[in-house]
């Protein structure tokens, strides 16, 4: 019975943390809804609004959590500073491409760009970490990059805009790893090391009287200050997740993001669907299957491994 009491917390935590994860992964696939709610507004402004009112509900969030400890560490460190206004710089660019895209029309672009940033994330790793691709990894890749060829070559245009969204999104999660900080204090640092651009270009477009904020009505500037909640709740929820469930679960739930933005831009959107994304997309969807079996025999065999180990050590105590 004591046991049982005792695994009730970390079952609770677990399933608290896979409702987190679903939601931050949900949210993030059905988030073209939202942009395109403030379509009317220029990408730039959007961008500039989001690290304004991003820093601020962050400074709410780190003085409810206690964390300014955190945050007084990372800006002491001048490698982590360094890290982190790189970092900035380059989720800075995947969000402007991301809402541009959403509201010219390029939503399933999207999508493919956030299906293929997994593999992307395996060919940095063995690009600037020497992590060492195995053979079904390679694979994976290989027909990612197959799937990128045919659209460009089948259906006649480079899909620039996925691949720069799972390049540079592929390229801030290795600077967020390489400065080794906490998600929302890393993400607290990398928006107000940016945050006196955005309030000049902001300032700019005031004295040029250019600024959409407070001039189209009430309910477009409530959307636009909530860019703040629309940023950080996510990753708060992501944040959850990936302390109390296992990696490979993460994996799995973070393809929920570009599945809801596929069938939003097939579906609502009635986005062009060639025959030529088809092949693509089913190159990529194959790409990903062989990763995700690939990374669960390996997680397997290594949890066969320790309950090996530990059925050692145990008989050795005997």
């Amino acid at each position: 019975m004591s046991i049982q009491r005792g695994d009730a917390p970390g079952k609770s935590r677990e399933t608290l943390g896979l409702v987190a994860g679903i939601a931050c992964f949900t949210t993030w696939g059905l988030i073209p809804i939202y942009w395109k709610l403030i379509g009317s507004v220029p990408a730039t402004e959007i961008i500039a609004h989001r690290f304004v009112w991003t820093s601020i509900f962050l400074s709410i969030l780190l003085s409810w959590q206690t964390r300014w400890n955190e945050v007084s560490a990372t800006i002491r460190s001048r490698r982590a500073l360094i890290y982190c206004l790189t970092g900035g710089i380059a989720i800075a660019s995947n969000w402007f491409l991301f809402i541009w895209a959403v509201n010219i029309g390029r939503v399933i672009e999207t999508s493919l760009g956030y299906f293929m940033t997994p593999l992307m994330n395996v060919l940095f790793g063995a690009l600037f970490l020497r992590e060492r691709l195995t053979r079904l990894q390679l694979v994976s890749v290989l027909l990612a990059l197959l799937g990128v060829f045919n659209l460009t070559f089948g259906y006649g245009r480079f899909p620039w805009i996925a691949v720069w969204l799972c390049v540079s999104f592929g390229l801030y999660g290795l600077l967020r790893k390489k400065s080794a900080t906490a998600a929302i204090p890393g993400l607290f640092v990398e928006t107000i090391l940016l945050l006196p651009v955005a309030i000049i270009f902001l300032i700019y477009l005031q004295q040029s009287h250019a600024l959409v904020f407070g001039r189209a009505g009430w309910r477009l500037s409530i959307l636009l200050v909530s860019t703040g909640v629309v940023t950080a709740f996510p990753l708060f929820w992501f944040g959850y997740a990936t302390r109390h469930l296992r990696l490979i679960t993460i994996g799995f739930l973070q393809y929920l993001s570009p599945i809801g933005s596929f069938f939003l831009g097939v579906f609502l959107y009635h986005e062009p669907f060639t025959r030529g994304h088809l092949v693509t997309f089913a190159l990529i969807w194959i790409a990903l299957v062989v990763f995700s079996a690939e990374a669960l025999l390996r997680w397997r065999s290594t949890r066969v491994r320790e309950i090996d180990a530990c059925a050692f050590e145990a008989s050795a105590l005997d």
